[in-house]
């Protein structure tokens, strides 16, 4: 049976599937909605992984999940439909912005609350037609903003770390790998051995993440650095963030672990070819720097040494 009544005087949904430097860099969004909201009982509406990994997180009181079933998959579609009617929100945020985030507002029950969000007539809608061009945390302030919500925390996820023993050495932490369907955003594997190579000759352990898909790739760089730690698949997310915590710095490719170490105050250097446009999707963080070739196999192994020597 649905609840009618809200838990508290004012309940708030949040809805963030996903990915993984999405929803990195939605953390200061979510600290200061929760701080707009201090009373409030806040409900996330997130993803397998994510609701997972936010569940340390101090800012939700409740944290449900969505399978993001597709549509024709009616039942899932009623299961989604019964959790947005539990309660009945006064304010929902939806930080993804998707068509199916957006869907999910005819869902909620009527009258229907303040909606943050880009649907058509909703009452917070954000019309800014320039959105799209811009980065994630300057699009989800001016979304904010519409809302009541200014100046965004830093980011900070030391809720996240979690009991892992670091290697005693000093230790680089090496990500080569990335999304499997956009290879073109992966620097070659032949550069990471080097690297690798050259840091063991400097006394710096290099340490391998990356989850499953990419198991074959770094078997290949750890075949030929044979003292390397190689943690593929060997992590959880909030170990992986006490491990890039205390790395000397992190390098890789553009994809999630990457907000990671940036969000972890790692010294980061993130390699990006034309696939994708730094200034929209770069991680954040003071110490992260940017180096970027049209083809990353032109971006030589020298240039990115003489990147890491500035910030060793």
């Amino acid at each position: 049976m649905l609840l009618k009544t809200s838990p508290k005087k004012e309940t708030i949904l949040i809805i963030k599937h996903g990915a993984l430097g999405d929803v990195i860099l939605a953390t200061g969004a979510f600290a200061a909605i929760r701080a707009h909201h201090l009373d409030a009982h806040i409900v996330l509406l997130s993803s397998p992984p994510y609701s997972k990994m936010l569940s340390a997180a101090p800012w939700f009181d409740e944290i449900w999940t969505d399978q993001r079933a597709p549509w024709w998959n009616v039942l899932a579609s009623w299961k989604i439909f019964q959790l947005l009617r539990r309660y009945k929100f006064q304010r929902v945020y939806d930080l993804q912005t998707s068509r199916r985030s957006s869907f999910y507002f005819n869902f909620l029950r009527n009258p229907k609350p303040e909606f943050s969000g880009i649907v058509h007539g909703s009452t917070l809608c954000q019309t800014n037609p320039a959105r799209n061009k811009m980065p994630t945390q300057d699009r989800l302030a001016d979304q904010l903003a519409i809302a009541g919500i200014n100046n965004l925390p830093a980011l900070d996820i030391n809720w996240l770390k979690a009991d892992y023993k670091i290697p005693a050495t000093p230790y680089a932490v090496l990500i080569a790998g990335s999304s499997a369907h956009r290879l073109q955003k992966r620097w070659p594997a032949k550069n990471f051995i080097a690297i690798g190579k050259w840091l063991l000759s400097e006394g710096i352990l290099p340490v391998l993440i990356g989850n499953h898909a990419e198991s074959a790739l770094l078997a290949q760089i750890a075949a030929a650095l044979p003292e390397a730690l190689n943690l593929c698949n060997k992590t959880s997310l909030g170990e992986l963030t006490t491990i890039l915590s205390a790395a000397k710095f992190a390098l890789g490719n553009d994809t999630g672990p990457m907000h990671l170490a940036a969000a972890a105050n790692c010294p980061s250097i993130v390699l990006f070819s034309n696939a994708s446009d730094p200034y929209l999707y770069a991680p954040k963080g003071e110490h992260v720097r940017v180096l970027q070739k049209d083809n990353l196999a032109d971006l030589s192994v020298d240039e990115v040494k003489d990147l890491i020597r500035l910030n060793l």
